[in-house]
């Protein structure tokens, strides 16, 4: 072994997860690693929430001029592509990392680059791609936020043909001139709406309903959204097998015989924790069948593994991943000066990531957007909550001045036993900036009889906050 290293804690995985954590790590007086073997600032900040947003929002900025008279008037063209591609490209700094790595540096963070293997209770071992290994030991945990991969199902063919997954849709410098997806879910429909603007013939094949994990009408707004722009969506099928013809085209083959044809395949059909590889079986830990506590303690590893993020599986959201890493982190720290045990955190403690459980919030950034937090109907009932639902289309003076022709719906999901709200839904253009109100009325379980003084400014979309109130009856 070429060098061997001692630090307090060892991070794997130097995304937006892994980086939270070890800043926590540091601001709580402990020294951290991290270990990465691609990118330092991970698929965030280069293939997924920063690059597929930016290719969003053109086509939504545009839309949105076009949907209010007098402004519509103005356009007389269409999306430049080559900026469009260029403007995205800056958002990923061209996918170079010399920033993020000078972040690490200047936060006091150590960063190793390699492969990392577990070799031991708190050993690492890391090899990169000379072979040149490098030994860490910490003395105190070792946090695993090695993020997610890619999950691709059996499909007849798939090996022989030249697939995109995500990451290659959110990278591309082309816009083919027909665009096939496999998959219906957040990254599937945000992928297929943002090359559809771009000028691509799109074809969506979803096998249940698109946007599966959230309410009907919320995801039929997307849906009809995306069919009026030319995106074909047929949902409830699969495909059988998929191949190149002689000309080069992708081709799906449906139950039925029909054919699809493109000339790219976009896989969107999900991701998993990717725990694979880096030694757990050798620790008689199953990479899948990991669990852990809210503070993102593994406990039949003993108390020194932790797991985050992506990685750890509960809910796989950046911005989640990284309110979990700030939880681990301080736990660490604390549990290091010995101020609390490793026994299960209190619930909403600093230590703990009560919210994965209670008040997740996401956001569908199509147009129309879906944002949505805590619990739906279904869900709250399966909790054993005696839960009510109201809901209503947004048509409020704030969004008719926002778009002519405005349509949204909003839903509000409360706990009649302790009369607090457990879930909010808002889908329509320009509604992710309901969210974080929503989300702090759940966290904080904000009483409606109080919630009711929190006056909307008018005129603004805010005022369906009023709506609903005064439909549930205040």
């Amino acid at each position: 072994m070429a060098e061997t290293l001692e630090t307090d804690v060892i991070v794997l995985g130097a995304g937006a997860v892994g980086e939270n954590a070890a800043a926590r790590v540091v601001q709580g007086g402990l020294e951290a690693i991290l270990v990465e073997s691609a990118l330092v600032g991970g698929e965030c900040s280069y293939w997924a929430c920063m690059p597929s947003k930016a290719l969003l929002r053109p086509g939504t900025a545009l839309a949105e001029a076009k949907a209010v008279d007098g402004s519509r008037q103005a356009v007389t063209g269409s999306l430049d592509v080559p900026a469009v591609l260029k403007r995205r490209d800056s958002f990923t700094s061209g996918w170079d990392d010399a920033g993020q790595v000078e972040w690490v540096k200047e936060t006091g963070i150590g960063l190793v680059r390699g492969r990392a293997r577990l070799t031991g209770e708190r050993r690492v071992e890391v090899r990169d791609d000379a072979g040149v290994r490098v030994g860490i030991q910490a003395r105190h945990a070792v946090v695993l936020a090695t993020g997610a991969s890619p999950v691709t199902p059996p499909l007849d063919g798939l090996e022989q043909v030249d697939f995109w997954g995500t990451a290659d849709a959110t990278s591309s410098q082309e816009v083919p001139p027909r665009l096939l997806v496999v998959g219906g879910g957040v990254a599937g429909t945000e992928l297929a709406q943002a090359y559809a603007r771009l000028g691509s013939e799109v074809t969506m094949l979803v096998r249940h309903g698109l946007l599966e994990m959230f309410p009907r009408p919320a995801a039929e707004l997307v849906a009809g959204a995306l069919r009026s722009e030319g995106v074909e969506i047929l949902t409830g099928t699969t495909a059988d097998r998929v191949f190149e013809d002689a000309s080069g085209a992708v081709v799906l083959a449906l139950p039925g015989g029909e054919l699809l044809y493109g000339d790219r395949l976009l896989m969107a059909t999900g991701r998993r924790p990717a725990l694979d590889g880096l030694g757990l079986e050798d620790l008689g830990l199953d990479p899948h069948g990991i669990s852990c506590d809210d503070s993102g303690l593994v406990a039949e590893a003993g108390n020194w593994l932790y797991v985050v993020g992506d990685a750890a599986g509960k809910v796989l959201l950046t911005h989640q991943g990284k309110y979990e890493a700030r939880a681990t982190g301080a736990a660490i720290a604390a549990r290091a000066r010995g101020e609390i045990g490793f026994g299960e955190p209190p619930r909403w403690s600093r230590y703990a990531a009560t919210a994965d459980h209670a008040a997740v919030p996401q956001v569908v950034f199509t147009d129309p957007e879906v944002a949505m937090v805590g619990l739906r109907p279904d869900q709250a009932k399966e909790r054993g909550i005696r839960a009510s639902e109201t809901s209503l289309p947004i048509s409020v003076a704030g969004s008719a001045l926002f778009a002519d022709g405005y349509e949204g719906w909003a839903q509000m999901v409360v706990d009649e036993d302790r009369g607090i709200p457990v879930g909010f839904t808002f889908a329509g253009p320009g509604v992710a900036e309901l969210l974080h109100a929503a989300t702090i009325a759940v966290t904080g379980e904000v009483p409606l009889e109080r919630l009711w003084h929190a006056v909307p400014a008018y005129p603004t979309i805010s005022e369906i906050w009023l709506r609903l109130l005064e439909k549930y009856g205040l």
